[in-house]
C-alpha cells in the first residue's frame, strides 16, 4: 500500500525533522516526531479525524557530505501508520 503522505527526513544535531512542500515536523524523539506528525495532519483537515494514515519519511542523503554516503546504512528510510 502507498503511503498517502511523504517527507524528507533529516537530524539538525538536535531534533529529527521532516518536511514536504505542504509540512514541517520536527521532534527530539522518533515518538515526539510521530506526535507532531499527527498534530500537522489533523490541523490541515486533510484527513478526517480517526483515520490512519501511512506516512513515509525518506532520509534526506543530500544532508550528508557525498563521501560518507558511503556508508548511508546508518541511515534509514520510515514508514509508519499514525492514527489522528
Amino acid at each position: 500500500m502507498k503511503a498517502q503522505v511523504e517527507f524528507k527526513l533529516s537530524h539538525d544535531g538536535d531534533q529529527w525533522i521532516g518536511r514536504n512542500g505542504d509540512f514541517f515536523v520536527s521532534g527530539e524523539t522518533m515518538q515526539l516526531l510521530d506526535d507532531d506528525i499527527c498534530r500537522v495532519l489533523q490541523e490541515s483537515g486533510q484527513f478526517p479525524r480517526g483515520s490512519s494514515v501511512r506516512v513515509f519519511l525518506g532520509f534526506d542523503f543530500d544532508t550528508i557530505p557525498t563521501w560518507l554516503r558511503q556508508y548511508h546504512t546508518h541511515y534509514f528510510n520510515r514508514l509508519v501508520t499514525v492514527t489522528l
